[in-house]
């Protein structure tokens, strides 16, 4: 059986994020070709995918490594996010389909029922559904790919603080979906910019001294092998 590489690299940065792997840890095609139960193929691809997005390195005499981001580096991501969202929520406003809609108007009501419920772990869920299902509506295949991988890096570098003001961010969600609804893209724009700019102050850098993520040292992913045919 033939595991398709994308379902390999899925797997691994997954891992990434998670904290699998170390940062400056070797990952080698033989371990993580016994990892994942997969043949060295895909995972030799997997890793080429993953130096082009930036969580992997190669180093002459150890191979490939995960990333070691600086600070810069990680401030970097939270402002090209910072300008990406709001160009994504203009264009959603332009080119939504009622189906884009229906969803995330779906999200708001879920989202604001939990906030005042309280329940954080739902809403940092439902808050990344919420920003993938916007950048979708964009329309362009290239800002949705750009802005998840952005998601993809800043939750592996970033922790984000719970919400201080739940109730007042699902309201600002819920101002985005108005404004993207009636077609009003520099009101979309707008929004979105003071949303993303407020969200940003939550978010912790991971690998500063004593926010550092501990190591750990097994993975509990499993490559996703459905559709897959013998």
């Amino acid at each position: 059986m033939r595991i398709p590489a994308h379902s390999v690299c899925t797997a691994v940065r997954d891992d990434i994020v998670a904290g699998v792997y170390e940062r400056g840890s070797r990952l080698t095609e033989e371990l993580l070709a016994r990892r994942y139960g997969v043949s060295r193929v895909p995972v030799r691809e997997a890793l080429r995918t993953l130096e082009a997005e930036g969580f992997v390195v190669t180093r002459r005499h150890a191979g490939a490594c995960v990333a070691e981001p600086t600070e810069q580096e990680a401030a970097d991501l939270l402002e090209m996010r910072m300008l990406l969202e709001p160009l994504g929520a203009a264009r959603a406003a332009q080119r939504r389909t009622e189906a884009h809609l229906k969803v995330l108007r779906g999200l708001v009501r879920l989202g604001q029922e939990r906030a005042r419920r309280g329940n954080s772990e739902d809403l940092r869920s439902l808050g990344g559904w919420f920003h993938e299902t916007l950048a979708q509506a964009s329309g362009s295949h290239a800002l949705t790919s750009t802005l998840t991988q952005l998601r993809h890096k800043i939750s592996w570098m970033y922790t984000v603080d719970a919400s201080a003001t739940p109730v007042e961010s699902w309201a600002e969600h819920g101002a985005i979906v108005d404004a993207v609804a009636r077609g009003d893209a520099e009101r979309a724009r707008a929004v979105t910019a003071l949303h993303t700019e407020r969200g940003t102050s939550a978010h912790r850098l991971r690998f500063r001294g004593g926010d550092r993520r501990d190591r750990v040292r097994t993975s509990q992913h499993v490559v996703n092998m459905s559709g897959l045919r013998h």
